[in-house]
């Protein structure tokens, strides 16, 4: 207790360097140990002589002698560096991306105006603006320049669809649209005479010239379809809105009525059978959540009624009624057959109602309680209603589709949007 400082730091440094050997041993050569073990001793044997001098001297022994025992450390270069640096950050991403924020990219414009989609834009190309503008454009704004013939002087045929048919049975022109890395929307034509490829959704390239009525025809039974002469795609996209949705939340709190969220396709039948239209059989929807589990839905004129009372929330009100930024808006509608034609439709007349099951349903018709809890059911609309495919056609989300609320709009900056969503 007593004793000088200098001793206590050689007894520490002591019984240090035995962890050492300890923790080292099969690592070590032989030879090393063996050196270790004689410093160790000398430092005691000095200790007990209580001479300073000498304990000093096998201090430097002892500590030599352990720096010395293991290979020495390389250090790394600085690619080396670099490349683990990189990957620790790859990892830590996709640690968030799984269990805390996820990103998606609205690839249509079924939430205008509270968030937008990729609308397409016709522009004649030598309107295009230079290559620095056209940069800065994709910087700030995600706008996306295409010009693509994709007819000539003749009529150019597009192959019908190997197993997909329109519910009269007549073939579907084979036209695909998919997402690719949850950011990019990427539409495939399939003609007699090859396939092209635009990065584009489907609804944008109606927009700019291709794809529409007057442009995309077929003959009285369906069994051909052809782009009529001259059909070129010629404009711009501007980005669908970039959204990082919470994926922690739902984990400690019910869903609530009004809020925006993102829900997964699976077994959702009435999406996943119509991946030929331009809304069909996504991997993830974003809708605004108007239902609960328990709740019935109808739709009166522009309203949504929900239990036999208009909507009480605030951002549900301001969809049907035209308020806020959904002024001139047209609210909720019924579901429509113009160009809907093999959706279910489960609202399309006032009198229909869609109901929600609860737990307590589930319970008493029989299911488990885990099983009874993972199918409780949503249901989801967009707040532009004619032109969203949302439950209205397919029905409802059950709650293992859920992923979670959309919390803030990333990206573009000049959409209007940054920030929290509502």
């Amino acid at each position: 207790m007593f004793a000088p400082r200098w001793k206590k730091e050689s007894k520490l440094l002591y019984k240090g360097a035995r962890k050492f050997l300890n923790y080292k041993r099969d690592l070590l050569e032989e030879e090393k140990v063996k050196s270790i073990e004689e410093a160790r001793s000398k430092l005691l044997e000095a200790i007990k002589a209580g001479d300073r001098d000498k304990v000093k001297e096998a201090e430097k022994v002892v500590t030599k002698a352990c720096e010395g025992a293991l290979p020495r450390y390389r250090r790394p270069n600085a690619l080396e560096e670099n490349i683990e640096v990189f990957f620790v950050a790859i990892v830590i991403a996709l640690g968030i991306r799984a269990y805390f924020l996820q990103p998606f990219r609205i690839p249509t414009g079924s939430m205008r105006p509270t968030l937008n989609g990729i609308i397409g834009h016709k522009l004649d190309k030598d309107k295009f603006p230079a290559f620095p503008v056209k940069a800065w454009q994709a910087v700030t704004g995600g706008r996306k320049y295409i010009y693509k013939p994709l007819s000539g002087e003749e009529d150019r045929y597009i192959r019908t669809h190997p197993y997909r048919k329109d519910p009269q049975g007549a073939p579907m022109p084979y036209i695909e649209q998919r997402q690719k890395w949850q950011f990019f929307t990427e539409t495939t034509i399939h003609f007699e005479d090859g396939v092209v490829k635009l990065k584009a959704p489907r609804s944008a390239l109606e927009n700019m010239g291709a794809l529409d009525k007057e442009h995309l025809k077929h003959n009285l039974d369906g069994s051909r379809w052809w782009l009529v002469p001259n059909t070129i795609v010629s404009g711009y996209t501007t980005s669908g809105d970039l959204v990082l949705v919470d994926k922690v939340s739902y984990n400690f709190r019910r869903p609530r009525r009004g809020e925006v969220f993102v829900f997964d396709t699976r077994g959702i039948k009435g999406i996943q059978q119509r991946s030929d239209n331009p809304q069909g059989a996504g991997s993830h929807y974003i809708k605004r959540l108007v239902g609960v589990p328990g709740d019935k839905l109808r739709v009166v004129g522009s309203d949504l009624y929900i239990n036999d009372q208009p909507a009480g929330e605030k951002k549900i009100r301001q969809v049907m009624r035209g308020e806020g930024p959904h002024q001139g808006w047209p609210g909720y509608q019924l579901a429509a057959g113009e160009g809907r034609a093999g959706w279910q439709r489960f609202l399309d007349d006032p009198g229909d109602v869609l109901a929600l099951k609860s737990r307590k349903d589930q319970l008493e018709g029989g299911m488990g309680s885990i099983e009874a809890t993972l199918r409780r059911e949503y249901a989801a609309m967009g707040d532009n209603t004619r032109n969203s495919l949302d439950s209205r056609y397919w029905g409802q989300v059950r709650e293992y589709n859920l992923v979670g609320p959309a919390l803030f709009s990333l990206w573009p900056l000049s959409s209007g949007h940054w920030g929290l969503i509502k």
